[in-house]
């Protein structure tokens, strides 16, 4: 047993990262400290304003432990590799861990290629972006790279020049074929030098040049050239879009603000690069609390007082303010942790209370001084209105759209459990079988968590036991196989002391959703039974015309409106099941016939079949090749090629 008293007591007074973990030992909360004493005493005290969400994870802590860093930066990055790895669930999280393309310039090598990268290394490469749209990167890259002439092939040059011939790029005038030594090194970084020109915002020559040659074409009725002009230059628009907001400075920066409602975050990122905004994204926010964490016992007196002046014109309280500042920080924490590119200023909207301490981790990372201010006043202020103000109408746009995926996945799930008479239901799990006629009989599981498909735990059966058409028995081993399994695992994870969540099968359903009526739920129940599980079971009824029409749950058949949400659920449940077992017995119905006709000739085993299978493609033609043909392939000698062609010349009476 945990004794906290005791545990208390050795807390050393220095900076750290402790981990809060429940009775099952999963990660609650994952926090950093100057002062691990200090920070983790902090937690079991009488509520001092923490607010409901920490209060109550309080409630839920079985034990804590703590790792020891030699300095309050070092916890720092302990702190988000820990986030990370187990996302606890009162952690403030990041939701999205988006990756965004750059172009990258290979000017390390004697003769650049233009690549396009979702990550920014250390190299002799020059990287720019990060932009919002891959597609029009690869539209940009492929455009500098036919305008300009230059190599998109991966040779190592210049050790292979004149190794191998140009390729087709050459000969369509879209390369200068640096590969065969057509042009000199001195030539072609003058067109990399062109290309490289208008990355750097020198847009106009190009824009120009593809208007004048979308009109060409259109005079002269080529439509489609024109639309493949049109295409390209709003490509080259959107990379190189300027928008209205410009800085004489030219410095790259960030600018970041948020919206919260209640329990909703949205965070807004404005990417300017060079003085131009070159795009936006916004990022949503999860665990979010309405009033935040008591942060002081970590905080200095001035950052505590510089938090509770960040009071908003509208009137609200210190403690909402300072509940969005911890998001703000949350959020610059764990984004540039992942991000490759490192601004040289971050303009936040509101003071963070590590603003120094993240200042030095992220100057580390950049390799070079990163500041964080906060404006108060002038163009600078205004931007950070502006970007507090999209994230307000991010918010407000997706709320809508956010009810209605509601109202489809855990509104559909509630409406199910209400006709079924269940408290709750979460994790549902479907199966199906699939054969014909008996051959290759397969089982199909597919689970949906919270209304929502879960494929990562979607499992396949072949039945080993049944022979034949016997769709009953076939569902009495798949059943018994996956909870026996869960049962197994259970039992593993238990001894090892590891949380239950961590098994494949481990995770039981809190409803059983059969394709069809009673026969299958009786099945169903059966095995249940027989391994002592109590999990209730219903069927998906279908009616004449092979269409969900009710749910068979305690021996009675339970009418649904059609038109409902839950009704949809229904149906897509099943009908994913379906799919997933007759996508399973497809692709082993292929394997088999292929199997069934080359197994047969004496000589030919796996590594042959796949020799024939690699160079033929089909059976079709393996039957049609000659002694010769089959002779030249390296896997066959001359005795297999003869039994091959012997063998299929009898076939066809040949």
């Amino acid at each position: 047993m945990f004794n906290f008293e005791e545990e208390l007591k050795k807390l050393p007074k220095e900076p750290g990262v402790y981990i809060m973990r429940d009775d099952r030992d999963v990660i609650l909360y994952v926090g950093k400290a100057v002062n691990l004493h200090n920070r983790v005493r902090s937690y079991f005290r009488d509520n001092i304003g923490r607010g409901p969400a920490i209060d109550k994870m309080v409630t839920l802590i079985a034990r804590f432990e703590y790792i020891v860093t030699d300095s309050e930066l070092e916890a720092l990055v302990l702190e988000n590799n820990l986030i990370k790895e187990n996302s606890p669930k009162y952690n403030t999280l990041l939701k999205d861990d988006k990756t965004y393309p750059y172009i990258k310039v290979t000017v390390g090598e004697d003769y650049p290629r233009i690549l396009f990268s979702r990550t920014m290394k250390k190299d002799k490469s020059r990287y720019f972006g990060p932009y919002t749209s891959a597609a029009a990167v690869r539209d940009t890259i492929d455009l500098l790279s036919k305008l300009y002439c230059l190599r998109t092939c991966n040779r190592s040059l210049p050790r292979d020049i004149g190794l191998e011939r140009p390729c087709l790029n050459y000969h369509i005038k879209q390369c200068m074929a640096p590969c065969s030594g057509y042009v000199d090194k001195e030539q072609y970084r003058e067109q990399v030098s062109r290309a490289l020109e208008f990355l750097n915002g020198n847009y106009n020559v190009i824009l120009k040049e593809l208007e004048g040659k979308m009109k060409a074409a259109a005079e002269k009725l080529d439509f489609e050239g024109a639309a493949g002009f049109r295409d390209l230059y709003n490509s080259v628009k959107q990379v190189s879009q300027k928008q209205k907001m410009t800085d004489n400075v030219g410095e790259d920066k960030d600018i970041i603000a948020l919206h919260q409602e209640a329990s909703e975050a949205v965070v807004q990122v404005f990417f300017v690069r060079d003085g131009k905004l070159i795009g936006r994204e916004h990022y949503y926010m999860t665990n979010v609390s309405e009033y935040g964490e008591d942060v002081s016992e970590s905080m200095s007196e001035g950052e505590t007082e510089a938090i509770a002046g960040t009071v908003e014109a509208d009137g609200a309280s210190a403690s909402a303010s300072r509940a969005k500042a911890e998001i703000l920080e949350n959020f610059v924490k764990q984004f540039y942790a992942g991000t490759p590119f490192i601004p040289r200023e971050l303009m936040l909207q509101y003071e963070i209370g590590d603003r120094e301490l993240i200042e030095k981790w992220l100057s580390e990372r950049k390799g070079g001084r990163v500041h964080i201010r906060v404006p108060k006043i002038g163009s600078k202020e205004r931007l950070v209105e502006l970007a507090a103000q999209n994230a307000r109408h991010i918010l407000e746009q997706d709320r809508e759209r956010l009810k209605r995926e509601e109202g489809r996945t855990i509104g559909a799930v509630k409406e199910i459990a209400n006709i079924l008479g269940l408290d709750r239901i979460e994790r549902m799990e479907a199966f199906d079988i699939s054969n014909i006629n008996g051959f290759e009989n397969v089982g199909s599981m597919v689970v949906f968590e919270k209304g929502k498909p879960k494929p990562s735990d979607y499992r396949k059966f072949r039945i080993k036991t049944v022979s034949g058409p016997d769709d009953y028995a076939c569902m009495r081993e798949v059943l018994t196989r996956r909870f026996t399994h869960g049962m197994e695992e259970r039992e593993e994870l238990e001894e090892k002391k590891l949380d239950n969540t961590y098994g494949s099968f481990t995770r039981f359903p809190e409803l059983l959703m059969m394709d069809g009526g009673r026969g299958q739920v009786n099945i169903a129940l059966s095995v249940l039974n027989e391994l002592g599980i109590n999990i209730p079971v219903c069927g998906m009824v279908k009616d004449d015309n092979h269409r969900t029409r009710g749910l068979y749950f305690n021996n009675v058949e339970l009418p649904i409106d059609t038109h409902s949400e839950g009704f949809k659920l229904i149906t897509r449940v099943q009908d994913e099941a379906h799919r997933f077992a007759i996508e399973y017995h497809r692709s082993l119905r292929g394997k088999a016939q292929v199997k069934s006709v080359l197994d047969e000739i004496p000589g030919v085993g796996p590594a042959r079949r796949k020799a024939l299978m690699r160079h033929f493609k089909s059976i079709e033609d393996i039957k049609r090749a000659s002694l010769e043909e089959l002779s030249e392939i390296p896997e066959l000698n001359r005795k297999a090629a003869e039994e091959i062609h012997r063998f299929f010349a009898g076939q066809t009476g040949g």
